[in-house]
């Protein structure tokens, strides 16, 4: 009986392992390996059976473009639609370059006005923003590397096969997942939550069996497992090369937002075994939310789904909800107190506080569901509205959206704006220099421009360094290759595909640096085949590239170097101001509403304001998104600060629903200190929150969160327990009201430890 050797196995699982933990939903892999199957194959093809040198180095550019350097999402018909619109793309932007490459002048002012037009367009969609790079390789390509028009057909055939092939590449070759690789772990977290729900309403308001702690703990244990590993499976991803679509972008917040709902599910009084009796209204309020989280994690797993089921739960749930506030703020409960005894008027209280967090939980899983809901009719949309930009559900034509959205970044303010003035400046420099100086290849002068560009001059810096690196080590490898090999030039061809897999896996999982190497010994490979190896070619890109790293990083210094990290900070303060003052404001009106004084008017401007600098905020951490590589900033941190915002919002709005329903009311002049003791605490969270958003502003320290004052909280119930004795049942209503404004307020002050870590986080970067 023979015993397999587990050994042997075991190297090729930690290189698995090791991969799968620095290319988490293998997008990198995927690409690289579709690339090392068709680049070398089409490069034979034209090379060695068309004998059209020119063709095979369009073909082998073409695959590289069309493979490895974009991935686009949605259905496979719309995935197939726009590879097809990128070889389209491609056919134009080729016999441009070609007409324009011989005239020097002509070439430098064609080069500024397509980069920038390329650039500036991935602000209309990310199907755009996606491909910008494989577009300006089209042009580059041929712009800088002069023939007579009569090759102009077998550079068009070059590329033609190069679509031809990833068309069908793309469909067979390990095609993309349908969900995004973040979908089944939070739809683990919501089938977990939803199972805890369930368990935990049970018992509640006298309806059914109670559950045993047991069987609390366990499900409490289930969420709290599938949150970690929905956050380990989302900290591990150092960026993400599709995570710039509008439903890869909601899915990137839910992480943050289902982290919240396990936070607050995690956050149980000290009566959990032993509930005092409630309404049975948040029974009922638990279980909706149980249905909306359960057909949401359907939706998660497979977006093809009709999302209607989840509209109708979602819509059920407001409706429980709405009843639920209704039910606790109209009738005490049996048991409520009527002396001076202060435990009592905590029992009553605790009480209040189940309705609390079933309202709470309610709408934390309706802005959950929304997300859901969003990133899968984003993904539904038809290709004409993705390749506009056009958002679901909005009214407007897709072509007045992609107008609207260009508009908009118009301004000397604008991210992408100079963004792509920078790009197209600096690639106009690269080709008015790569003549003047006559180098041999001017081509790879253009691609060091490009690809160590980025929208800071530290970071242009630290990559210029890298390629310049990455290229000499590359280099240095590759002549050693070219040196064992010798004369035997077939070597080379099975050298090829390996070569190209690194190249395209390496930047993902190692470095931009090894990247760069990996890249180098590719080049070095391609241009020896069908050639005598000759390793005097390195030196010739080595210093191509240092060329074009040192305009990029001239270009960087004059064209705005502060960059997009540090916009999205910028947009970040403006939105948590803005958000605190919405949540002031809606405490006011709350207040406002239950005093003899008139009406205070709702913070109409202020949530304006809020859900302005929250779609700049969007826009700016798009622009972060699609900037490919390692951030400066943490993804997760960034993350956490802009969900951050959503959150605060939230706790607004879910104060101003509270009241608006409500007509003035009468207080006792002994409930302004439940008023002060509220206005207080909301002073102290969005102080916190201004103080917060200096910091992410301005550099300066991030405040220490605020603790729950006790002093406070004591001055809330002694008002509370006036106001029970003293006016019967409309009273009683009020009080409620305000003991739940203090919590939603109360809920805003929980927030804050985390961002201060996430905002200490990105200070420290």
């Amino acid at each position: 009986m023979s015993v397999r050797n587990p050994g042997r196995v075991q190297p090729a699982a930690r290189w698995a392992a090791w991969l799968r933990d620095r290319d988490p939903d293998l997008a990198a892999t995927r690409r690289a390996g579709r690339t090392a199957l068709v680049m070398p194959a089409l490069f034979a093809l034209c090379g060695q059976v068309l004998h059209s040198p020119t063709m095979a180095t369009f073909a082998a550019f073409g695959s590289f473009s069309m493979l490895l350097l974009v991935d686009f999402s949605g259905p496979v018909a719309q995935r197939l639609r726009a590879q097809a619109g990128l070889a389209v793309a491609w056919a134009v932007l080729i016999c441009l370059g070609t007409l324009v490459a011989g005239v020097t002048w002509l070439a430098v002012v064609t080069m500024l006005l397509v980069a920038f037009v390329i650039l500036f367009s991935g602000v209309v969609s990310s199907v755009l923003a996606g491909s910008a790079t494989a577009l300006l390789l089209a042009f580059v390509l041929p712009v800088t590397t002069p023939v007579p028009l009569s090759q102009l057909p077998d550079r068009l055939a070059g590329a033609g096969l190069a679509a031809a092939v990833a068309l069908p590449a793309v469909c067979l070759l390990w095609p993309r997942p349908v969900a995004d690789p973040l979908s089944e772990p939070a739809a683990q977290v919501c089938r977990a939550a939803a199972g805890y729900l369930r368990t935990d309403a049970s018992g509640l308001g006298g309806l059914g069996p109670a559950a045993e702690p047991g069987q609390r703990r366990a499900a409490a244990e289930r969420t709290a497992a599938a949150s970690a590993e929905l956050r380990h499976a989302f900290d591990t991803t150092p960026y993400r090369p599709t995570g710039l679509s509008l439903s890869s972008r909601a899915l990137v917040r839910l992480v943050d937002e289902l982290t919240w709902l396990s936070t607050i599910l995690a956050d149980r009084p000290a009566y959990t075994d032993d509930p005092p009796a409630c309404d049975p209204a948040a029974r009922t309020a638990r279980l909706a939310a149980a249905d909306v989280l359960e057909d949401a994690a359907d939706l998660l797993t497979d977006p093809r789904r009709d999302t209607g089921p989840l509209r109708a739960a979602m819509a059920e749930l407001r409706t429980t909800m709405t009843a639920m506030e209704r039910s606790s703020t109209v009738r005490l409960p049996a048991d409520h107190p009527v002396g001076d005894s202060t435990a009592e008027t905590f029992g009553f209280i605790a009480t209040l506080d189940l309705s609390f967090r079933a309202q709470e939980l309610g709408f934390a899983v309706l802005q959950i569901a929304g997300n859901v809901e969003l990133a899968a009719t984003a993904w539904q949309r038809r290709w004409a509205d993705r390749l506009l930009g056009r958002d679901p559900g909005t009214l407007t034509e897709p072509l007045a959206s992609a107008r609207e959205r260009a508009a908009a970044h118009l301004g000397l303010r604008s991210v992408w704006l100079h963004n792509s003035l920078r790009g197209a400046v600096g690639l106009a420099i690269a080709v008015l220099l790569a003549d003047l100086t006559g180098v041999q290849h001017s081509f790879w002068v253009l691609l060091g421009t490009l690809s160590v560009l980025r929208s800071n001059a530290l970071n242009t810096g630290q990559n210029a360094l890298r390629a310049v690196l990455g290229t000499v080590v590359g280099s240095v490898v590759g002549a050693g290759l070219l040196q064992l090999i010798g004369h035997h030039g077939t070597a080379l061809w099975f050298l090829l595909p390996l070569a190209v897999l690194v190249a395209g896996i390496a930047p993902a999982a190692v470095s931009f640096a090894t990247g760069q190497a990996a890249f180098t010994v590719t080049l070095v490979v391609l241009f020896n085949i069908g050639h005598s190896p000759d390793w005097h070619i390195v030196l010739f890109r080595v210093q191509d590239i240092a060329l074009g790293c040192a305009v990029s990083s001239l270009v960087a210094l004059f064209f705005w170097p502060r960059g997009a990290s540090a916009a999205v900070h910028k947009a970040l303060a403006e939105a948590y101001d803005a958000s605190a003052g919405y949540l002031s404001g809606a405490v006011g009106y709350a207040v406002g509403c239950c005093t003899a004084a008139p009406r205070t008017a709702e913070p109409v401007r202020q949530n304006r304001e809020a859900a302005a600098s929250a779609r700049r905020l969007d826009d700016a951490y798009r622009t972060y998104l699609a900037e490919r590589g390692a951030k400066p900033v943490s993804l997760a941190d960034m993350t956490t600060l802009v969900t951050g915002v959503a959150a605060l919002r939230l706790a607004a709005d879910a104060v101003m629903s509270l009241w608006r329903a409500t007509g003035p009311v009468r207080t006792a002049a002994d409930q302004t200190e439940a008023h002060r003791a509220i206005l207080g605490a909301a002073s102290q969270v969005t102080d916190w929150y201004r103080g917060l958003a200096a910091s992410l502003g301005g550099g300066t320290p991030v405040p220490a969160p605020v603790r729950l004052q006790a002093e406070a909280a004591a001055r809330l119930v002694e008002s509370v327990r006036t106001d029970l004795v003293d006016g019967g049942g409309q009273a009683t209503a009020t009080a409620v009201r305000i003991i739940w404004t203090g919590d939603h307020v109360d809920v805003a002050r929980r927030l804050q430890p985390g961002l201060a870590a996430a905002a200490r986080g990105s200070a420290l970067r």
